[in-house]
């Protein structure tokens, strides 16, 4: 059995609608999830223990709010520790074993999408902010997929909740498929 690891970084979790939605969705596709928040709340990663987690998946996906047009904190904090060991320390014995394995971005915002457009609030598309994760992606010879994301996060009722969930759970699904289907190759 193939394995998708979730590592979700949300700074409250406990209070969010979407986040929380898109979470219990993925757990019917036998994801294992990991509250990064609630595991190191003083935000001291224990690189050892992320490097196990990553080397066991099969599909890595990070899910966050954005916030300040950005990620979380904690999810910064995670590469530094976690990937800076692996890829500029001791890349041989850890880093190259992440080579190829897929990464998807699940990202929430609250704002709608016209926001995330030239002339908008916002002024860029929302996939464009995560171009830095695009390229640490690149850099850890990971295959960047196409994000799954989500807009007015804050607004939606619980039907559009679980519309989300339903999206999430499929996208998981063909991740997985295609996976099994590569490594099969």
């Amino acid at each position: 059995m193939t394995k998708t690891l979730i590592l979700l970084f949300h700074p409250s979790y406990e209070s969010s609608r979407a986040n929380r939605a898109l979470a219990e969705a993925a757990a019917s596709q036998e994801a294992e999830i990991v509250d990064m928040q609630a595991l190191y709340p003083d935000g001291k990663i224990d690189s050892d223990a992320e490097v196990v987690r990553l080397i066991a998946a099969d599909r890595i996906v990070l899910q966050f709010p954005v916030q300040w047009y950005s990620t979380p904190a904690l999810l910064k904090a995670w590469q530094d520790a976690v990937l800076t060991r692996m890829f500029y320390i001791a890349y041989e014995s850890e880093g190259r074993r992440l080579a190829g394995k897929p990464l998807l971005v699940a990202a929430t915002a609250g704002n709608v999408p016209e926001a995330y457009a030239p002339g908008g609030a916002n002024l860029f598309p929302l996939g464009e902010l995560l171009r830095p994760l695009e390229a640490m992606a690149h850099r850890c010879g990971l295959a960047w997929q196409e994000p799954f994301l989500v807009y007015g996060a804050r607004k939606a009722d619980e039907e559009a909740l679980d519309a989300l969930g339903a999206h999430y759970a499929a996208r998981l699904a063909r991740l997985a498929s295609n996976t099994r289907v590569a490594a099969a190759a």
